[in-house]
């Protein structure tokens, strides 16, 4: 009757696949973080804060209120 559940070998593999190809990803991206050369690590440590942001006017804060 469960002839066609028994999976355990191919699950294996399967999860076996799944991990090196994570950890293959994440080294990746580690080894070119690594070798980033400096002018390119300054660019990105600041790249949030490039663009200046307009201040919040006071109107702007409020919340709107909803009469229903």
């Amino acid at each position: 009757m469960f002839q066609r559940l028994i999976l355990e070998d191919s699950a294996a593999l399967f999860t076996l696949a799944a991990f090196i190809t994570a950890a293959s990803i994440f080294v990746s991206i580690t080894w070119r973080a690594v070798r980033m050369n400096r002018a390119q690590t300054e660019k990105f440590e600041n790249l949030p804060f490039d663009t200046e942001t307009p201040a919040a006017s006071a109107t702007e804060t409020e919340r709107p209120t909803f009469n229903a």
